[in-house]
């Protein structure tokens, strides 16, 4: 049996193991081909994580680097700029040379920074969305010792013995938080939130059973599922996943209610060239489209998208609003 660090560990094996699939199969010579900015870059390019390293974050960052740096023949740099629920990373970015040679990689909830706390920038006026790379889903896990096997029993539980269950989360304003916000608006159950500085330290207390149940990335979450250490009760996909095939899907409990996917993306200075982004863009998708590097995504729990800008940038302002509504109706703010 699997003990927690183990578990863990496998996951992230499994993503950094995309660093050397993804250097054996990059093709440079196709992504070279009509190039819409040719003279980008001529300089080391510096790509910034606004959390921690060693996170999947930081990890996919770092294989997005690998694959980069053989298409542009330059330097691609990761820097972790840590701090201020992610508002450190996105301000140096913000106040970068908007000429395409820094970027940011961040998730979906880089778009709530500014509505979690007072900010010097404004996501929508100050960023660009370069590229969306991948899609990825959730999943909310129980504790064994908590005594339910599905969404419905742990709704009942809570409804009976309403403040009593809690959940713990990577931090306010982490998607363990507001994913699992989300399905309490939803059901109007009361559980009570326990915030642990990372993703990690919430999941030893899941482990351990500090805390009764966390909602936590596919990824993170698998290797404890097919361990038997938690009980998967609901998945954030559409429909059910080819690995987790026997958890029921948040669409199938719940008809007529959308919980969207996450997603990790690239963003520029808002006045970087179009042709740039378009650029930077059009290298991204044919890295990560390689056959065998999407193959690899998917067993990593991502699913390869390469959205360009226009598209991305209006999922942007979609879940800029939709996010903003449920943080303002709960009142969450960053300590």
């Amino acid at each position: 049996m699997m003990n927690c660090n183990q578990a863990m560990a496998r996951a992230l094996t499994a993503v950094l193991g995309l660093a050397l699939m993804l250097g054996l199969t990059l093709n440079p010579c196709r992504a070279q081909a009509q190039r819409s900015a040719p003279d980008f870059p001529n300089k080391p390019v510096r790509l910034i994580v606004a959390f921690s390293p060693g996170g999947t974050l930081d990890v996919m960052a770092r294989v997005l680097a690998a694959q980069m740096r053989e298409v542009w023949k330059q330097p691609v740099i990761v820097e972790n700029r840590i701090g201020a629920n992610g508002a450190l990373g996105v301000e140096n970015v913000v106040r970068s040379p908007a000429d395409g040679h820094t970027l940011l990689y961040n998730p979906v909830l880089v778009v709530v920074t500014q509505q979690l706390q007072k900010t010097s920038f404004d996501v929508l006026r100050d960023l660009t969305g370069v590229v969306q790379t991948a899609v990825y889903y959730h999943l909310l896990a129980a504790h064994p010792k908590l005594g339910v096997s599905t969404i419905g029993e742990l709704l009942e539980l809570a409804r009976r013995e309403p403040g009593k269950l809690n959940y713990g989360s990577g931090g306010v304003g982490s998607s363990l938080h507001l994913y699992m916000e989300l399905l309490k608006s939803v059901t109007k159950v009361n559980i009570t939130h326990v915030p642990y500085k990372g993703s990690a330290p919430a999941m030893q207390a899941l482990m351990s059973g500090e805390v009764d149940m966390v909602f936590d990335t596919t990824s993170s979450m698998q290797p404890l599922v097919s361990a038997g250490k938690v009980r998967p009760l609901i998945v954030t996909s559409a429909k059910p996943l080819e690995r987790l095939p026997t958890v029921p899907t948040f669409a199938s409990a719940f008809p007529g209610v959308t919980m969207e996917a996450g997603w990790h993306g690239l963003f520029a200075p808002a006045a970087t060239p179009k042709a740039v982004v378009e650029q930077i863009a059009a290298d991204v998708r044919s890295a990560i489209f390689m056959p065998a590097a999407a193959a690899r995504l998917r067993e990593a729990g991502f699913e390869p998208t390469g959205m360009g800008p226009d598209r991305f940038n209006e999922l942007i302002r979609s879940d800029f609003e939709r996010w903003s509504k449920l943080i303002r109706d709960n009142n969450i703010r960053a300590d």
